[in-house]
Order: structure tokens, then sequence, then C-alpha cells
């Protein structure tokens, strides 16, 4: 029996007829024809059909003739096109209202802003559109910013990245963990998540994973447990986990029960090789930093500075002071031990007000013996220089998406530095001491106090020797990631040197070869050809070198703005160029 074929309609290729237009009253809108009088629509066009409806519903508009009939025609046709044009720019406006609203949630998110701003910020919108433009006030009446819209839309955008990085995650070759654990105002145990992956093109994605709150315990079984729901939620293999970076908390570095350990253990059970362990780079040398307490000048430099501001007269005279002698700076800093950058530039401002602070103290009958004392004045020198030089390698380890290897090479540098202000304090020579080369210049009565500057700098080079031991450790790997031209063959791995003497005899990519462009020149190279260098390059650039990202994610927040509000003060700085004090 044959089987009956079944008209498809979209198949027949109906055109409409213009003529239709002025014996039916129909045009065509989109794939069907509708009525120019009662606006109803007929889905296939088939002139049939059209003039059953036409007769049926319109028997009055048969008497219309010649130009009667065509400016019927052109009227109606007029009032359907107004009235669509009409529909149509509600239509937009209405998205244009939608997409404003998700900008604008998307900009309180960004700046970490309280969800009621956004009622606020439509006030201000009406009040400024009355004066400017009118005629674009009910437009603008018309976007919600409400605290209830502002979160929905903002939980949308959220699930919506969410959603980006889990397909990101699909293609990561390689990917790794940086975390951190603060409490918020609550004493809430926030953790924070983030990713860096990178998939086969050299593509390097970093975004928040997660951000939990703790309610017990924090050990670093808890954490442990939130690493696994996040690699879960997010589809991401335990083969593909190459490096976690923390701040070196108990519960994040212990051998046995901290996250590390649990890590290590977890691997061994699954045969893998463990992750590369980072301790934060920056935590580290602010940690170097404490050896340099030189008690006896703080203690003053404190006193004087509180001294000055915890009188509100007091203040006002001493600024008021500053500013009648033309001074380049309007106040003194207070001194925030917490935060790491605070003491360089409390001591760099104190030693540049230093003659106007003695003056105002002793016009307030206040005698600090130390401030004329040329050997007192030697150490707030030296100790001014040295903070400066810690502050200014602290600076160069900040930033989002740093690769390891510039890292290292900030600290190897900073190390190389030390052992050449050794060799110079030694000699008296002060070139890389600005604010001691300057007092040098006026001749103190006192010398230079070489044995106690050198102690000092042999302390800090020990420190951080000891502290970036662990570093030194993976330094083939760094070193052979941030220049192949330059590895050793015979220190390399057996499973890359025969890779490496193909390379670097290849002229073609020495002159490829751009340290600024590391990523770009891997992505380069043929994978038939340097599969496990590739592999190498592609493990190591996902690597955190300091947990960064968590702390200017959690310096957003403060007590006004999310109950979830996390203390920053363990890392200060976290902006470039802020001023920490």
């Amino acid at each position: 029996m044959a089987c009956s074929k079944v008209r498809k309609i979209d198949r027949e290729c109906r055109v409409f007829n213009e003529q239709w237009t002025r014996d039916y009253f129909f045009v065509p809108w989109k794939d069907r024809a509708i009525c120019i009088i009662c606006k109803e629509n007929v889905s296939v066009f088939k002139e049939y059909n059209l003039r059953r409806h036409h007769e049926t519903r319109h028997k009055e508009y048969a008497s219309l003739k010649g130009a009667a009939r065509d400016d019927k025609v052109r009227r109606l046709k007029g009032g359907l096109a107004a009235q669509q044009d009409a529909l149509l720019r509600q239509s937009r406006a209405n998205l244009a209202a939608v997409r404003a609203s998700y900008k604008a949630a998307n900009l309180l998110a960004i700046h970490g802003k309280p969800f009621t701003d956004g009622e606020f910020g439509k006030a201000m919108m009406l009040a400024v559109s009355e004066e400017v433009c009118p005629e674009k006030t009910d437009t603008f009446r018309g976007v919600s910013l409400s605290a209830q819209s502002m979160t929905r839309r903002i939980e949308e955008m959220g699930e919506n990245v969410l959603d980006q990085l889990r397909e990101k995650a699909k293609d990561f070759v390689f990917f790794a963990l940086a975390m951190d654990e603060s409490n918020d105002v609550k004493d809430t145990a926030q953790l924070l998540i983030f990713i860096r992956g990178v998939n086969a093109r050299f593509e390097v994605s970093e975004e928040l994973a997660s951000l939990n709150s703790l309610k017990g315990t924090t050990t670093g079984e808890n954490i442990f447990a939130e690493v696994c729901n996040t690699m879960d939620e997010l589809g991401l293999q335990w083969t593909k986990f190459a490096s976690v970076t923390t701040d070196g908390a108990p519960c994040m570095v212990g051998s046995t029960r901290g996250l590390v350990g649990r890590l290590n253990g977890e691997f061994e059970e699954r045969g893998l090789a463990p992750p590369i362990q980072v301790h934060c780079l920056i935590h580290q040398q602010a940690l170097c930093c404490k050896v340099l307490k030189w008690a006896s000048v703080m203690k003053v430099v404190v006193q004087c500075v509180n001294y000055i501001r915890k009188n509100g007269l007091k203040h006002r005279q001493f600024q008021a002071f500053l500013s009648e002698l033309g001074s380049a700076y309007q106040d003194v800093l207070y001194y925030t031990e917490i935060r790491w950058l605070s003491r360089g530039k409390v001591l760099r401002r104190f030693y540049d007000l230093l003659p106007e602070i003695n003056t105002f103290l002793q016009s307030k009958g206040e005698t600090v013996q130390e401030l004329t004392d040329p050997g007192w004045k030697w150490d707030l020198a030296f100790l001014t220089d040295v903070t400066e030089v810690l502050n200014h390698l602290n600076l160069q380890l900040q930033g989002k998406g740093n690769l390891i290897s510039d890292m290292y090479s900030h600290i190897k540098a900073f190390e190389v530095k030390l052992q050449l202000l050794l060799r110079q304090v030694q000699k008296l020579d002060f070139t890389h001491f600005p604010a001691t080369q300057m007092y040098c210049a006026e001749k103190p009565a006192a010398p230079f106090p070489v044995a106690k500057c050198k102690d000092a700098l042999e302390m800090l080079q020990r420190e951080f020797s000891v502290r970036f031991r662990e570093l030194h450790v993976n330094n083939k790997d760094i070193r052979l990631f941030q220049n192949l031209f330059a590895a050793d063959i015979d220190d390399a791995r057996p499973s890359l040197q025969f890779e490496l003497a193909e390379l670097q005899n290849c002229d073609v990519l020495k002159d490829a070869f751009k340290p600024d462009s590391l990523l770009e020149f891997y992505a380069a190279l043929p994978e038939c050809t340097y599969p496990n260098i590739k592999q190498h390059a592609l493990r190591m650039c996902t690597v955190f070198g300091s947990t960064y990202t968590c702390y200017t994610q959690t310096s957003d927040f403060s007590p006004a703005r999310s109950r979830h509000t996390v203390h920053t003060d363990r890392f200060p700085g976290s902006r470039r160029g802020d001023c920490n004090c």
C-alpha cells in the first residue's frame, strides 16, 4: 500500500501577490498575510483564503472602486504601519530598559555597592533627565533598578558566568587553584577559591570559582571538602590539577591534616603526581620584612606621629604650619603594622618632614632627643631606604595574571640586589640609598653604623633564602618554562631532552622567541614535534604565584556593603599605588 504524501506548507514556497493588497486589503507580514482592516492574519499565501476572508468579513468594502479604493488602502496601510511602529518602538524601549537594568546591576556588582543603591541611582537619573531631556524622563522611569531587581539580575549574571566557566573548563588541559580563608564582620569564615585554566591554544582563563561560607570549623578537612565540591560543580578532573597556592596558614599547608596534606593523599590514592604547592610569594616577602624590627626607630616615629594626629587642634595646627612653609606634603601618615607597605611610606614621609616635625614639636614644648641625634638619624635614613626597596618588590609581585616565572625573576633579582647593597654598605657607597646619601651630605657628627646596617642586610638575606627555599626547589622547571634556549639539556627531564636538543638548534624558533610574548611562542610550537615541551608549558602557565586575586576580591567588601564582609588587613596594598597608610 502506497503511503500518501503529507503536504508541507513551508515547502510550497508560496509568494504574496501585490495585487491582493488592492483586491482583498491584505499585506505580507513576516511569513503571513495580515488584513489591514481587522488586523487578523492568514497563515498561507493563498488567494482563495484571502478572498474568502474578505468576502465574508468585509462585504461593505466591495462598493469601493478606483481612486476611492486606492485611497482607502493607502490610509489603512498607513494606520497599520503606524501601529506596528509604535509596538516596535515600545518593544525596543522595553529591551533597552532591561539591558540598562542589567548594566546597572553589573556596575553595582563590580564596585561592590549595595543593591539599594540602584534606587538612589534611578532617583538621580530622573532628576537629571527632567532638567536635561524632559522628553526622555518616562523612558528612564521604565528602567527597573529596585533592590529586588538588582538582586535578581546579579544572580542571573552570576549563573551565566558560572555556566560559561563550566564550558571553558571542558577545554582546560591544566588548571590551578588559589585560595584564601578570612572572617567577615560576623566572624563567619569565607573561603575564596580562584581558578586559572589553560586550553590547548594557550588561552588562559582566570575566574572566581567559588565563595563558600564555612559555618563551623575551618580545618584542612573542611577546606578540602569545599575544594572537592567546587571541582565537581565545574566538572574538573584531578588529572588536570597542576598547582595549588595558599597563604601559608596551618589549615592550608599542614602536611597531614591540612589542605596540602589531604590533596597529596588524594593524589597518591589516585596514582597521580602531587600538584605544585606554592606559598603566596607576596605573603612570604612580607614575612621577610618583619626581621627588620628596628624598634628604636619605629617607636620614636610612631610616638611623634600619634602626638601630632591624636589631637584635633594640634593636627590642624601642624597642617597649617606645613602649608605656611609651602611643604610638598600636607600631613604625616599613620603607621599600621598589618599593612605591608605602610612602614616604608610612613618612614619616607617622616624623613622628608623631619625638620618641620622637630620644629613643631619644640613649639609645643615637646623635645624629642632622637630627632637631633646623628646616630638615630643614620638609622632612620637607612631604614627608610631599605623599606622602600622592599615596598618596590612588593608592588612588582602584585597584579593579576602574573606568570610564576616573572615573579620568580623578581625574587631572584632582589636577592642579587641585596648582595649588591651589602657590598656597597661595607664600602660606604650610598648610591642606592637616597635618604642615607642625603643625610651623609650633611656631614653628621656620628659615623655611619656600618656593622649594624651590615647585620640587618645579612639577616634579611638569610630570611629570603629560607623563606623562598621551596620556590628554589622548582627552579629548573621555572627556568625551563621561562627560556627554553637557555636551559641545560643535561638537567632537563629525559622526556624533554630530545625535544630541547631539536628546539635549541632551530634558528627559525630562536628568531621567533620573545620573552614578553611567551604564551604566543608556545602556542605556535608544532604539537607533533614538541608535545612534552608544550605540556610542561601548559602546566607552568597555570601556576598562581600568589593569592593576590583572592585578596583583591576580599578588599572589595566592606561592612556597609555586604553581610559577607571580609577583613583585608592581612593584605594591605591590594591595589597597585594605594596609599596603605
